[in-house]
């Protein structure tokens, strides 16, 4: 398991705690910690990269819905004009 794996292995295991007291925030894990919560994703990155320079860490919205993956022929389907 590489290290980005570890960081959202941990987000997994505090997911539950992190929904109840940081919905909504952006949170940063690093060493399978979590190092902070904040209101948008620039200032979580502004920090992450100002603590812990090219990481490894993880961003993530806590409570977000994960979004489908759509093959590449449904992604980029040519619009015809009619």
């Amino acid at each position: 398991m590489d290290a980005l794996d570890r960081q959202i292995e941990a987000y997994e295991g505090m997911r539950e705690f992190l929904e109840r007291a940081h919905r909504g925030k952006w949170v940063v894990i690093h060493n399978e910690e979590l190092a902070g919560a904040y209101d948008s994703f620039a200032a979580a990155a502004d920090d992450a990269v100002q603590r812990f320079q090219r990481g490894p860490y993880l961003i993530r919205e806590v409570g977000a819905v994960t979004t489908a993956v759509l093959p590449a022929s449904v992604q980029f389907r040519p619009q015809l004009e009619g």
